[in-house]
């Protein structure tokens, strides 16, 4: 199932827009995996922020206590 796109306008440094161009780079295409992966970078470091509490907590715990199942591990 394709993705509805939607027109976008954008403004884009001159030089690398005409490099783009001279390239014959998709720039929707390119705007959109470069979207898509700001995207992706910003919900990873929003669930790090969100969740920082709990991972200390936890790293807190195996660090005063070990890890819980370590008498199984085989390295």
């Amino acid at each position: 199932m394709q993705a509805t796109r939607k027109p976008a306008n954008l403004t884009i440094d001159a030089a690398l827009l005409d490099e783009a161009r001279r390239y014959g780079v998709n720039l929707s295409r390119a705007a959109e995996e470069g979207l898509r992966a700001a995207v992706r970078a910003a919900k990873a470091e929003a669930w790090r922020r969100e969740n920082r509490a709990a991972l200390e907590a936890s790293n807190d715990w195996a660090e005063a206590h070990g890890l819980p199942l370590a008498k199984h591990r085989l390295f």
